[in-house]
């Protein structure tokens, strides 16, 4: 079995009108396949559920308009091989990852990608019945088992 360290994670940011949230996630999710750290590279497995966190629309309130940005979201777990590994560098390295990734795909969109390392708790009661399920493909079957067994 591969030493790994398992982190729940809350990721948000804003995108563009017309985004896909399904190409969103696999973003994400291929994003934190191979992750950096002071120059040494280690693989890694994101699995959880992207969706939408659109501001809510009061009755005779105008629903938002087309040209507005949307608010995403992906509660899940990274599966971060090898040790060493803490909780915080490991949330360090998958914010700078996914900061460049969302950059170089959407633009600047406002502000920069959210991540954070929430309660495992936390990612079992708050993601949506309705979201969408995400996964890096093809990553190290070790890590898959290991991140898999939380969701």
């Amino acid at each position: 079995m591969l030493d790994s360290l398992i982190v729940p994670l809350f990721v948000t940011t804003d995108l563009p009108p017309g985004a896909d949230l399904a190409g969103f996630g696999e973003l994400l999710a291929e994003t934190a396949r191979t992750l950096d750290h002071d120059g040494v590279s280690y693989e890694a497995f994101l699995a959880g559920k992207v969706f939408w966190l659109d501001r809510p629309v009061i009755p005779r309130q105008r629903p938002a308009a087309d040209a507005e940005l949307r608010f995403a979201a992906m509660l899940g777990y990274l599966a971060a091989s090898g040790p060493g590994h803490t909780p915080a560098g490991v949330v360090a390295d998958v914010r700078r990852a996914v900061s460049a990734a969302v950059t170089a795909r959407y633009g600047e969109v406002g502000a920069a990608p959210a991540v954070f390392a929430i309660r495992d708790r936390d990612v079992r009661e708050r993601t949506p019945g309705a979201a969408l399920y995400v996964g890096t493909r093809d990553a190290t079957p070790d890590l898959v088992t290991a991140a898999r067994s939380y969701l």
